[in-house]
């Protein structure tokens, strides 16, 4: 791997490492976020279909690559309601280690990956240490009932919405379309739908006349930068899919404690413990499946 191909590869640690982060720092409701992030996650898209000179896809392409954009976005609505409930720190290694579970899971079943008993072994029980990594992210040394509540409530938005984070992935492999030429109209999908998503809700807060939904266009442009790299060091002559889907994990590691550090979402010493040990069984367990 040669330094470059590496740099791009750690590239999405920056930007998905601090989506989460920056999004919750400049607050607002779920719509707030959504509609500025989304937007945001499109002018970057525009701009760098405009440089580069890519064509819009057409037909079936551009249909799944428009889903794909919504079903994030649907994914990214239920973490924003998750985030107002416990806080970024604890959301995001719950929904990583969600992610990796159900695209693991499709690889196996819908995409013949993991060939052989030996590996679908070693591929579930990496599966499991990731449910007890991130179960480990989320304890609390000191809980009541209240918070209790709130934990089941935010998991319970994260299983609902990965459904939607399924989609993101998927969608776009029944076409085999290339990364590069989905990247604008999935920022499409993402925008239209957070568009739907609060006119449903405009009576209650009406975003588009606040500032802070126009301040979360800043944080689509991280959201964006880490979408585009991962897609430059997936391809075979940068890191390759494999070692690139490892890399851009690690932006789990950088979400969850600048979530602890920059929201004030402090932990005990033993919670900040068992939270790095969970994180690093996370990490260590999407080696494994990346590479089975």
């Amino acid at each position: 791997m040669n330094t470059i191909a590496l740099l791009i590869g750690l590239c999405p640690l920056i930007g998905w490492g601090l989506y989460p982060t920056i999004a919750s720092k400049f607050g607002g409701k779920p719509t707030n976020q959504i509609v500025g992030s989304t937007f945001g996650t499109l002018i970057f898209a525009y701009i760098y279909f405009l440089i580069t000179g890519l064509s819009m896809p057409t037909g079936i392409k551009f249909i799944l690559s428009l889903l794909s954009g919504a079903g994030w976005a649907f994914g990214q609505i239920m973490s924003f309601k998750a985030f107002k409930l416990v806080g970024s720190s604890r959301v995001m290694p719950i929904t990583t280690a969600l992610q990796l579970i159900v695209t693991a899971l499709w690889g196996v079943f819908a995409l013949g990956n993991w060939n052989g008993i030996s590996n679908k072994i070693i591929g579930f029980i990496a599966l499991i240490i990731i449910i007890i990594g991130a179960t480990m992210t989320s304890w609390q040394e000191h809980s009541d009932k209240q918070e209790s509540s709130k934990m089941k409530k935010a998991v319970l938005f994260l299983v609902v919405g990965v459904i939607g984070y399924w989609l993101y992935s998927a969608a776009p492999q029944a076409t085999n379309i290339s990364g590069k030429y989905a990247f604008l109209p999935q920022a499409l999908g993402m925008f239209l739908t957070a568009v739907i998503y609060c006119l449903f809700h405009i009576k209650e807060n009406d975003v588009f006349k606040q500032k802070v939904s126009y301040l979360q266009i800043i944080s689509g442009f991280f959201f964006a930068f880490a979408a585009l790299t991962y897609l430059i060091s997936a391809q075979p002559n940068m890191n390759g899919l494999a070692t690139g889907f490892v890399l851009s994990q690690t932006s789990v590691v950088l979400a969850t404690l600048t979530g602890i550090y920059f929201l004030n979402e402090r932990k005990t010493k033993k919670e900040m413990i068992v939270t790095i040990l969970g994180l690093l069984l996370i990490i260590l367990a999407a080696a494994f499946t990346a590479f089975l």
